[in-house]
């Protein structure tokens, strides 16, 4: 609540000149003969009632001041614009992602655990996300639903596509779901393991497509710098690993982000990891314009009327039950 004239609240300052001026003039005594002849005269309730006359002038004449300092209640509300990026997660999970060097996951489980909590620091941004191994699959489509992308994201699991790296054809089919994308910022964030081994499109023709729709492909290269043998299960032997490493095609990833003036990062362990997705996030940020809207609705009425039904009453009584002998 504000008051829209304050000012008028020093009139409350009279008030207790005016409380000195009623009780002065309410003092005065007529004498006459005691007549009770030793006996005291008690007396009625309507006698012991007459200074109430006097506060219910005082009370009204400070719902009046009150009043005409217009007091207020204030509605806000707030519109917000919001300068949305639209974003696409292409994700590997080719066999490679198996690979036990981000312990005590899979490269697999660390990275969506980190996309996963990329997601909560996101705001009025649609996301989408793409897997790809051999081929290329849109997981979810561009979406402001957060929970329903996380528990996509969640349920990713290797062997879901034939197994091989076709990094161009799913750098090509997020720059096909951008392509139509109104938004001010467009980006990819591509996340692999390994070398481009499948698919019909070379990954740089790809970054050259996306560079021309304005989309900025962000790439992170996954694994540690020795590479790392992919864990597989034989049926005979239990689990055993693969006598040839994984390696990350950095050259490539660094010429793909540089086409579309992105940028490369490379991640060999958990936090790492996570401190790329940090990076990306306060790199490309969401503006977002908050107007503010303020309505008042005049609360003048709330001391007005009582202030009018205790004069009317005051007045009634001072001429009737209460009236007093000028």
């Amino acid at each position: 609540m504000r008051l829209n004239h304050p000012a008028f609240l020093a009139l409350l300052l009279l008030l207790p000149f005016l409380l000195w001026y009623l009780r002065q003039k309410s003092s005065g005594r007529i004498r006459f003969s005691d007549l009770s002849i030793g006996r005291q005269i008690v007396p009625s309730f309507w006698v012991r009632s007459l200074p109430a006359l006097n506060f219910a002038r005082f009370l009204v004449i400070g719902l009046m001041i009150f009043a005409l300092a217009r007091p207020q209640a204030s509605q806000s509300r707030e519109q917000i614009t919001s300068e949305g990026i639209d974003i696409v997660l292409i994700l590997d999970i080719s066999g490679s992602m198996k690979a036990e060097d981000f312990q005590p996951d899979s490269r697999l489980h660390a990275a969506k655990t980190v996309i996963y909590d990329f997601l909560g620091d996101r705001k009025n941004d649609r996301i989408g996300l793409i897997v790809f191994a051999g081929e290329s699959y849109t997981q979810c489509p561009l979406t402001l639903d957060y929970r329903v992308l996380g528990k996509l994201l969640l349920n990713v699991e290797i062997g879901m596509l034939e197994d091989g790296t076709a990094i161009g054809d799913a750098l090509a089919n997020a720059t096909n779901r951008l392509r139509h994308s109104s938004a001010k910022s467009k980006i990819a964030i591509l996340l692999t393991d390994g070398e481009n081994n499948a698919g019909s499109i070379d990954p740089l023709t790809a970054a050259q497509a996306a560079k021309a729709l304005n989309v900025k492909v962000y790439t992170i290269g996954m694994g540690k710098e020795g590479g790392a043998f992919i864990p597989y299960h034989d049926p005979i032997f239990g689990l055993q690993y693969s006598r040839n490493r994984t390696y990350v095609d950095e050259e490539m990833l660094k010429q793909i982000a540089a086409t579309t003036d992105g940028r490369y990062f490379r991640a060999t362990d958990n936090q790492k990891l996570a401190e790329i997705y940090k990076e990306i996030n306060q790199l490309e940020t969401t503006k977002i314009e908050v107007t503010e809207y303020t309505r008042y609705k005049e609360l003048v009425a709330y001391p007005l009327i009582p202030a009018t039904l205790l004069l009317m009453l005051e007045i009634l009584l001072s001429n009737t039950r209460l009236r007093k002998i000028p």
